[in-house]
């Protein structure tokens, strides 16, 4: 059996920051593991790209959820990242860190060290922030963050029409003041996307300890009696951690891991016949994600660049960002975000409303294309849903995808947290100057008007923000999984570190924080260095 002194299962925005930092340590000898392959792509690269990775064959897991009842029993589309970088790879590269007290939050649920004070030194650790450094941001760090390279009008309007109804307006949300409304911050570095892979990993790829595996999807995690010795692929090779094993393979694989390792609730595992390891009630519960809600608006023909990525002006944008690497095909997802409360006593915002000059159509094979009419596109979810969905085995195979429950809409205070949302999205498009550019509300339409009209809306048309977390949770109650340092709790030499251990998740979009979790979790195991084992 080959040995390294650490596994870490999952390259992806958590898993590499971890791999970064351990290898820094020639003393160490460290295997990242990746399921699927390289992703040095051009639409990977494009910032643009995003539509072409939805329902990717080789780049994306291409998870479904169960079918919901109260969503109509529609299954929904939950893409992953599978490949080097993960999510960050194919995802919209909004970097938004979260609000201080969502961290406040998880130190006061019982883990000391992830308050906003301690996580902060972490997050400038790893940011490369284009405007610079202050007491709350980092421009030293691997992970280059930028401001978009065009700022249309239509999203300035949006801002100053937010601003007149009360919302404050913020220069940088991820800097003093989160609340309010202002322009998103991405992960781009001079028009190309920067997923964890590209900012952490392959600048030290000629590390001689440090090896990258992909293609390599691994079956379970290999115990001798209760302390974790390596790891068994689905085709049968086997590899040795002296030190520890760190799953970082997001909410869904990291509980289908543990699980299939002898981890987890004892009646799931038993009804797949896996031995038991150690009875762990929490894994795969708690899954949280971001119940999202799309509105789309017809708009004057110089509010929008969705022209600009159609029909033959596409060919232009095309050349234009081949030769400057600007232009609309360099920008991330979304311009504008605005933190608004549902209700005037939330403590902050649990609202998260996004706006872009631009709109998609959807068609029924999956695919997606940029509409050739000019559109704005606004959209809202809660930031702090009360709603917990599961993971559960499908079987005892790590190559049959695990059962994702989600659950949403069965909490009443997420139902009309959400129905505050959508009429918030009125008023601002209401309000002037953003509704000189509006020509009319296309979805849902000016005939969904009352609150039983939007909750049909939502249950018809509502899907994820592609926001999983919290099924490896961290805590020190009986369904906590693992500890403050990420350990799985009741073995020894195993630790999961990616977004599966939020005990809630963050106030925004959450490949930030979990990058910085990657970031924390990785100095935590330097610190700890636990011996290697006698073989």
């Amino acid at each position: 059996m080959q040995n390294f002194d650490y596994i870490i299962v999952g390259a992806g925005s958590a898993g590499c920051p971890v791999a970064r930092e351990l290898s820094a340590d020639p003393a160490n000898r460290v295997l990242l593991i990746e399921a699927g392959p390289h992703a040095d792509r051009f639409w990977v690269n494009t910032p643009a790209g995003m539509a072409k990775l939805y329902f990717h064959k080789t780049l994306n897991w291409n998870y479904h959820t169960e079918a919901s009842p109260q969503l109509n029993n529609r299954q929904m589309y939950w893409p992953r990242g599978k490949t080097l970088g993960g999510s960050s790879a194919i995802n919209g590269m909004v970097f938004i860190r979260g609000h201080r007290g969502d961290f406040d939050d998880w130190r006061d649920l019982g883990n000391p060290g992830w308050g906003y004070d301690d996580v902060l030194p972490h997050f400038k650790a790893m940011e490369r922030f284009e405007r610079g450094g202050d007491a709350w941001r980092g421009d030293q760090g691997p992970l280059t963050i930028s401001d978009p390279v065009v700022k249309s009008d239509s999203s300035r309007d949006f801002i100053r029409a937010a601003v007149s109804l009360g919302h404050p307006e913020t220069h940088d949300m991820n800097g003093q003041v989160h609340d309010g409304v202002g322009f998103m911050q991405h992960n781009i570095k001079r028009g190309r996307r920067q997923s964890a892979y590209v900012a952490f990993v392959k600048p030290v790829l000629d590390r001689p300890n440090l090896t990258v595996m992909t293609g390599a999807h691994v079956q379970r995690v290999l115990f001798l009696g209760r302390e974790a010795v390596g790891v068994e692929l689905v085709d049968g090779r086997q590899i040795g951690a002296l030190r520890e094993v760190i799953l970082s393979g997001g909410a869904i694989n990291s509980a289908q891991t543990l699980m299939l390792s002898g981890v987890g609730p004892g009646a799931e595992l038993q009804r797949h016949g896996i031995a038991l390891i150690h009875e762990s009630p929490g894994v795969g519960q708690n899954l949280q994600d971001h119940f999202y809600i799309h509105t789309g608006w017809r708009a004057t023909a110089d509010s929008s660049y969705n022209a600009n990525l159609a029909g033959l002006r596409k060919y232009w944008e095309g050349f234009r960002y081949l030769m400057t690497r600007r232009g609309y095909l360099a920008l991330g997802s979304s311009q504008v975000a605005a933190f608004v409360k549902s209700h005037p006593d939330a403590p902050r915002a649990d609202l998260q409303i996004s706006f872009r000059p631009m709109t998609f159509a959807y068609f029924p094979d999956g695919t997606v294309a940029v509409e050739r009419q000019p559109g704005m596109g606004v959209s809202v979810y809660q930031l702090r849903p009360r709603t917990m969905g599961t993971v559960t085995l499908r079987s005892g195979r790590a190559t049959d995808k695990a059962v994702c429950a989600p659950h949403f809409l069965t909490d009443p205070y997420d139902i009309g947290a959400m129905i505050s949302g959508i009429k918030q999205i009125r008023q601002i498009m209401g309000a002037p100057p953003i509704a000189a550019r509006v020509v009319a509300e296309e979805v849902p339409g000016p005939g969904v008007r009352t609150d039983e009209d939007i909750l049909r809306f939502m249950v018809e048309t509502g899907n994820s923000a592609h926001h999983q977390g919290g099924t490896c949770r961290m805590g020190r109650d009986a369904l906590a999984v693992v500890d403050e340092r990420l350990r799985v709790r009741g073995v020894e030499r195993l630790r999961v570190v990616d977004a599966s251990v939020m005990p809630n998740l963050t106030s925004g979009n959450t490949n930030a924080p979990t990058i910085m979790i990657g970031v924390k979790g990785g100095a935590m195991i330097r610190e700890d260095a636990t011996p290697r084992r006698q073989v």
